[in-house]
């Protein structure tokens, strides 16, 4: 009689392995995407943001819904100011940072700001400058040197050679925006609505296309993002094959019942013989020990104790990977700014 070997019981586990494989291939894309701290989560709202006109949206806010939605249309301003190259802007914000291990810890901030809506047609929608912080996606304008370069203004304590950057972001009235943020009514002449954050969601405003938006999210790190992209399909593709081969092995029989001719795709395991075999030195579920616990549950036990410890080792080396910087806060300037700095913030 034919017996069934090895290979045949590898074969009939084989889908379980392709899908384990691409759970794990799918897991790993996601810890990488993770490591890009907020920008993963500010691209992902990009992305999935439902867009509405600007007329939809200031429905919404009349309605008093709650809505993330995204909107797009022109900026407009009626005060804008001038950048040192004369171009008219609607937002500027300064920061100074110095070096941090491998991120930067901001000791100066400034914004310049004046009201601005978006248009479309002729409807319009104010944004709420206020609430414009990691979700504001612009080329960035950067400069680096050291605290040697600026002791009246770098922090006390740093050495001379810290690596300073000066960052600047900055929103133009003559460019058009993507926008997304949560619509709340407001009581402003012709403005009805504004855009602000909300619920934990930030409020995010680019004047880019979100295919750049996305490349300056990931701040230039292609290689990364390609291998995320890349674990992420073949877990796709892996699960997809498991479950498309697990169901067509489990209806290979029903197959075989209609086509007979399909019978050699099904892998028989025959016994030896139809008599029943005696059990012989103890209970046959164990090693041969005899009555009493099933198996080798020391064995177990050990397994799992190990499999627990290398989770605790992966997840805190990851932590240790991926843990943002130290929050800072904003500090006022002491006596210490001088002439040329970005100018005080501006209320509405």
């Amino acid at each position: 009689m034919a017996r069934a070997g090895p290979a045949a019981i590898i074969r009939a586990v084989t889908p379980l392995l392709v899908g384990a494989a691409g759970l794990v291939a799918l897991v790993a894309g996601g810890l990488i995407l993770r490591t890009f701290g907020a920008a993963y989560r500010i691209g992902r709202l990009l992305a999935t943001a439902p867009t509405v006109t600007i007329a939809e949206a200031n429905a919404i806010a009349a309605a008093g819904r709650k809505a993330y939605v995204r909107v797009a249309g022109r900026i407009d301003a009626e005060d804008e100011f001038e950048d040192a190259d004369h171009r008219p802007l609607v937002f500027r914000r300064v920061r100074l940072e110095t070096r941090s291990g491998r991120s930067w810890r901001p000791f100066e901030d400034h914004r310049q700001s004046v009201p601005f809506t978006v248009n479309e047609g002729l409807d319009s929608i104010a944004v709420d400058v206020d609430a414009l912080d990691a979700g504001l996606i612009v080329v960035p304008r950067e400069s680096i040197g050291r605290a040697a370069d600026m002791p009246d203004r770098a922090p006390e304590g740093d050495p001379p050679d810290t690596p300073v950057r000066a960052r600047i972001d900055q929103v133009s009235s003559v460019e058009h925006a993507i926008v997304i943020g949560y619509p709340v009514a407001i009581d402003a002449g012709s403005v009805t609505a504004r855009l602000t954050a909300g619920r934990g969601r930030p409020l995010i405003l680019t004047v880019l296309e979100p295919p750049e938006a996305m490349r300056i999210l990931a701040g230039g790190d292609a290689g990364r993002t390609r291998l995320a992209a890349g674990l992420l399909g073949a877990g796709m593709i892996l699960i997809v094959g498991a479950v498309a081969w697990a169901a067509v092995t489990a209806l290979l029989p029903a197959i075989v019942a209609v086509v007979p001719g399909a019978a050699g795709l099904v892998t028989s395991a025959l016994a030896a013989t139809a008599e029943p075999s005696v059990a012989t030195g103890g209970d046959p579920r164990s090693n041969g020990q005899g009555p009493g616990l099933v198996g080798t549950p020391g064995l177990a036990i050990v397994a799992v104790v190990v499999i627990a410890l290398l989770a605790i080792v992966v997840t805190t080396v990851y932590v240790r990977l991926t843990a943002r910087p130290p929050e800072t806060r904003e500090r006022p300037l002491q006596g210490r700014r001088r002439g040329g700095g970005a100018g005080d913030r501006r209320g509405r």
